[in-house]
């Protein structure tokens, strides 16, 4: 084990340079009434060893740009990372194995964080990514990440049962990543890759900003 990954179980870290960069970018507090047309979305996905925060380790890293209503495929970004062991579950899932190319824990920090910038994260479950990314990134001098944050699990479920909705009556499978494709007739390709679903998930955010506009949902403060 690299001792970057031996240090994520540290309690005191030393803030690196592209961590005091990516907290600086939010020194200034974005309008809660800017038009969604304005905002810059970050869509992620990571694959990891296992759903065990304190136990697994990222092995992938997938995320692309939402601008102005548009997918910029030319900023899709995709980084494997060198990791202390792959299970033999998460092998039966996304089979990743450990790539040549694969980046050591602190350059996959700086990279992936410098990219993330200030943009509004999208996830689906997007929980878990963020925790995962905070414990990768904590090594380095970053707590938490600073920025706002949307699941298309919960925003699918607003948009179509209501703000009020309860949800301990949602049943989780209608609203599953590959559940939410099919009802939205997005062709299901590359599932279970870490840039793959990503963009499975930025065409999914994508509908579901329309059927939100059609709701008068336009602006940040609104999400």
């Amino acid at each position: 084990m690299s001792s970057w990954w031996k240090k994520i179980w540290e309690d005191e870290f030393t803030k690196t340079d592209f961590v005091k960069e990516y907290e600086d970018k939010f020194r200034s507090k974005t309008n809660p009434d800017t038009p969604l047309d304005q905002l810059t979305f970050c869509i992620l996905d990571t694959e990891t060893t296992g759903l065990n925060v304190n136990k697994d380790y990222i092995l992938s890293f997938g995320a692309l740009k939402v601008k102005k209503y548009h997918i910029h495929l030319s900023d899709l970004l995709e980084i494997y990372v060198k990791a202390p062991l792959v299970k033999s579950e998460a092998l039966s899932v996304h089979e990743i194995v450990q790539k040549n190319d694969a980046e050591e824990l602190s350059s996959f920090a700086q990279h992936s964080l410098q990219y993330i910038g200030n943009s509004i994260v999208v996830g689906h479950h997007v929980g878990f990514d963020i925790q995962m990314l905070q414990k990768t990134y904590r090594p380095f001098g970053l707590k938490k990440l600073l920025n706002k944050t949307i699941d298309t699990f919960e925003l699918a479920v607003r948009l179509e049962k209501g703000y009020h909705f309860n949800p301990e009556l949602i049943r989780n499978e209608e609203y599953s990543l590959d559940a939410l494709c099919k009802r939205y007739k997005i062709p299901l390709h590359d599932r279970h890759t870490a840039s793959g679903d990503a963009m499975l998930t930025a065409i999914l955010f994508m509908k579901l900003l329309k059927s939100a506009e059609n709701k008068s949902i336009t602006k940040l403060s609104h999400l």
